[in-house]
């Protein structure tokens, strides 16, 4: 007889001190109802504070209930949990203005990369060697070659990113999630070794004390 769980990553928990195994695991088995109300712990303190839950805690619960049964690990090894004493409300308002600060610092930094790289490359004597080429006489701001240029570059920007606002040019992850996904890994990671080493400190301060 076995019993298969999934520990997620994170998870947010608000008011609410008492944590289920339903709460941070996928319980797939024919005992699956009669666990999912099993406490893991209870918050000790009604502060915003992360705490861990590891695959072992989770396994011995369940050994404990059901000791004939195996138990099987399908998802992560530690679990964060993000206690919050109250709901956490998101300000829309607040939210609105960190996406229009956040595009004008991309927009300024962008704009600043390509027109310093542009500055390095002289791009505009490259633009007037190509029209002395193909035209046989110089011309100071050749737009036959600019405007082109400047639409092939946001063309290839958006290509590169794989979407243009909500439209995805194909349906592969682009960039910026793929980006996004390795530092939420990095994020879950750093956390889990601080929140380890601050129980390690503290399970020390104890058996010295």
């Amino acid at each position: 007889m076995e019993i298969y769980i999934k520990p997620v990553k994170k998870i947010l928990l608000e008011q609410r001190q008492d944590v289920y195994l339903q709460d941070i695991t996928e319980i797939i088995s024919d005992v699956t109802d009669k666990l999912k109300h099993e406490k893991v712990f209870k918050i000790p303190l009604k502060i915003r504070k992360n705490y861990l839950v590891s695959v072992t805690d989770i396994i011995k619960i369940i050994k404990k209930k059901f000791p004939d049964y195996s138990v099987i690990n399908l998802g992560e090894n530690d679990t964060i949990i993000d206690y919050s004493p109250v709901i956490v409300k998101e300000n829309k308002f607040l939210k609105i203005l960190r996406i229009i600060f956040v595009c004008i610092i991309l927009f300024m930094g962008a704009a600043t990369a390509i027109m310093s790289f542009h500055s390095d490359a002289q791009i505009p004597d490259v633009f007037k060697n190509y029209y002395k080429i193909f035209f046989g006489y110089e011309l100071e701001n050749p737009k036959i070659i600019a405007v082109p240029y400047s639409i092939g570059l946001a063309v290839g920007i958006i290509v590169f990113f794989n979407h243009l606002g909500n439209i995805k040019i194909t349906r592969d992850p682009t960039p910026i999630e793929v980006e996004m996904s390795l530092y939420d890994t990095d994020i879950y990671n750093t956390l889990v070794d601080s929140i380890q080493t601050e129980q390690n400190n503290t399970k020390k301060e104890i058996g010295g004390g």
